[in-house]
């Protein structure tokens, strides 16, 4: 029971990050902030700032109560709370809407995203450390890759997710580095949304085809 407590808490902590960076912030807040950006890192969105309590509970926190109940959701009861792998993804998660909570709030007071290619490289480290999870994820219909074929056949969901492990983490990678070293955004956005619907629809195209040749 008290690793339990303890692990959440662990959770909780990045959580609330983002709310203690507001909470230090705040004075310095215009009344009207900008709360949407182009993809230059320009804004063209604004809400008044009393909008920005709510950003963090609606991702980080929101994403944390979600996969709280997604064990007594599960048909096929395959997750669990208990799980190391699961509470690995869960980790993940917090920290990247904490990370990602903390810099909406930043460029909300600095008014603009001074390199916004950093940003999709942090959700390409994101794809590389959740396919390191991938490989050994138990068949669920709320974690993974959920496709008709890996719901239906055990063996085509153990496949798939070893070779969408190595997609992800291989894609990840590429798009952690390419946001580094690629300065044209002209070139570095088109790549990124390209390598991205590769990285979603290679491993959903295998699963079909292992279907098939196992059948």
């Amino acid at each position: 029971m008290a690793k339990k407590v303890y692990r959440e808490l662990i959770l909780w902590l990045f959580l609330i990050i983002p709310y203690v960076y507001l909470f230090k912030i705040w004075n310095d807040l215009p009344d009207i902030v900008p709360t949407h950006f182009n993809l230059a890192g320009e804004a063209d969105g604004w809400s008044s700032k009393q909008f920005l309590i709510f950003l963090p509970g609606s991702l980080g926190i929101g994403i944390y109560f979600l996969m709280l109940v997604l064990p007594q959701m599960d048909p096929k009861h395959n997750l669990s709370l208990e799980d190391n792998k699961y509470y690995g993804i869960r980790f993940m998660m917090a920290v990247f809407f904490s990370i990602l909570c903390t810099y909406i709030l930043h460029t909300s007071l600095s008014g603009k995203i001074s390199n916004p290619s950093l940003l999709f490289g942090f959700i390409g480290g994101l794809f590389a450390v959740l396919g390191n999870y991938f490989k050994d994820m138990k068949p669920n219909y709320y974690i993974g890759i959920r496709t008709p074929w890996t719901l239906e056949d055990e063996r085509v969901w153990y496949n798939t997710h070893r070779f969408g492990s190595k997609v992800w983490i291989f894609g990840g990678i590429i798009l952690l580095f390419s946001s580094i070293l690629i300065k044209n955004k002209d070139i570095f956005f088109p790549f990124f949304i390209l390598s991205t619907l590769l990285i979603t629809f290679i491993p959903i195209i295998y699963s079909y085809i292992d279907y098939k040749r196992g059948k």
